[in-house]
C-alpha cells in the first residue's frame, strides 16, 4: 500500500542545510489506522508531505497505492492529490462562505463535476460522521470537532485507498480529539482504507494498528498493537523511550 525506500530530503535555511529525512525506509502493506510519532524536528510532517506529493524528495523512492510518487509530473501530482488520496490538516481549511456540504463537494467542484451522485456521496459521508443535520451550516456555526469532521468527509469524497492526516487534532480539545481518532479508526476498518496520521498525541495510539517512531529523519522502530496486546499512551511512551534509547 505504501513503501518508502531510502528517502532523503533537506532544506536550505539561511546558509545552513538541514537534513529532514536521512535515508528513511517505511512500509505499510495492509489497510488500517497508522500513526507516525516523533519529537518536533524528527521529520514526520516532511515525510507526510512527500507521501502526499506536496513536495518532492531529493532522492529515494515513494510508492502509494502502486503509484511512484517520487516521479510524478506536476499535473499527475495534482490529479493524485485530488482523486487518489485524501488529506486532512490541523487547520480545517474550510471555505468560510460555503456550508458543510459545499465544502465536502469542493474537490468535485474544482474538477468541474456537479453530478447528483457526487452530492449523494457527500451527504452519505456527512451522515456517516454524524453531521447530516448540519449540512447547511457554515463553518462559523460549527464546533472545531464538527469542522474537522467536515474536512474528513471532504477527504473521503472520492473513496481514496489512502488518507493522510497531519496533526488532525492539534486544534481540538481532548474529547473532540478522541472522537476524531475513533472515527478515523472506524473508517479505516469499515472502508478497508489506509489512514496514516502524523501526531504528537500519545493518547491517539490506542486507536492505531501500528505506531512508527521517528527521530533524526529516520524510522527508529515500529510499535505493533497486535504484538503488544493493545496500545495506550503509557505503553507507547515506554516503548518509544526504549526505541530511541536503544538507537542512540
Amino acid at each position: 500500500m505504501i513503501r518508502c525506500v531510502d528517502v532523503q530530503k533537506s532544506f536550505a535555511i539561511g546558509d545552513r542545510r538541514v537534513h529532514a529525512l536521512r535515508g528513511l525506509d517505511l512500509e505499510i502493506t495492509e489497510p488500517g489506522f497508522y500513526a507516525i510519532m516523533g519529537r518536533s524536528g524528527s521529520g514526520k510532517s516532511t515525510l507526510l508531505h512527500l507521501m502526499a506529493s506536496m513536495d518532492r524528495p531529493d532522492s529515494g523512492e515513494i510508492y502509494v497505492a502502486g503509484k511512484p510518487i517520487h516521479s510524478l509530473s506536476e499535473r499527475e501530482s495534482t490529479m493524485y492529490r485530488r482523486r487518489d488520496i485524501g488529506v486532512v490538516f490541523q487547520a480545517f481549511n474550510l471555505i468560510p462562505t460555503m456550508n458543510a456540504i459545499e465544502n465536502v463537494l469542493l474537490p468535485g467542484l474544482l474538477g468541474g463535476e456537479q453530478s447528483k451522485g457526487l452530492t449523494n456521496r457527500g451527504m452519505e459521508l456527512l451522515d456517516l460522521l454524524g453531521l447530516g443535520e448540519r449540512c447547511t451550516h457554515r463553518p462559523e456555526a460549527l464546533s472545531g470537532g464538527e469542522q474537522q469532521r467536515v474536512a474528513i468527509a471532504r477527504a473521503l469524497l472520492y473513496e481514496p485507498p489512502v488518507v493522510f492526516a497531519d496533526e488532525p487534532t492539534g486544534n481540538l480539545d481532548s474529547q473532540a480529539s478522541d472522537q476524531v481518532w475513533s472515527m478515523l479508526a472506524r473508517i479505516a476498518e469499515e472502508q478497508k482504507m489506509t489512514v496514516v496520521m502524523v501526531t504528537h498525541e500519545l493518547e491517539a495510539a490506542k486507536h492505531c494498528s501500528k505506531v512508527f517512531v521517528m527521530a533524526d529523519g529516520t524510522v527508529r522502530g515500529v510499535i505493533d498493537s497486535a504484538k503488544e496486546g493493545g496500545l495506550d499512551a503509557g505503553s507507547v511512551a515506554t516503548r518509544t523511550q526504549h526505541l530511541l534509547g536503544a538507537s542512540e
